[in-house]
């Protein structure tokens, strides 16, 4: 699971690259009414996932921080706790491969 045990090598490379375009399946996230979400990764930032809703296009702000879900990265559905990954984007491949202060696990 993201964020608790350890990942495998082939989950780690495919968090480390890039997630934008990847389906997002959020179950619970502090402020969202309406759960779970399903859509696409259209941004990202530190703290926030921008995601467009697939059944009406929709575009809504998902905070990382309290978030669950699950993440579609090619054929690889790995779930995902959001707090595991407020990092800067451009940090995440430093700090999943090479380990940093704040490595994901």
């Amino acid at each position: 699971m993201v964020g608790k045990g350890e990942l495998t090598g082939a989950d780690r490379a495919a968090l480390a690259g890039e997630i934008l375009g990847a389906a997002i399946s959020v179950d619970r996230a502090p402020g969202i009414r309406t759960l779970p979400l399903r859509g696409t990764i259209v941004d990202e930032s530190m703290n926030i996932f921008t995601v467009r809703l697939a059944d009406h296009g929709r575009v809504v702000r998902v905070p990382k921080s309290g978030m669950l879900g699950t993440l579609l990265l090619g054929e690889r559905e790995l779930p995902l706790i959001g707090e595991s990954l407020r990092v800067r984007p451009q940090d995440r491949t430093k700090r999943i491969l090479a380990g940093g202060s704040r490595r994901i696990r």
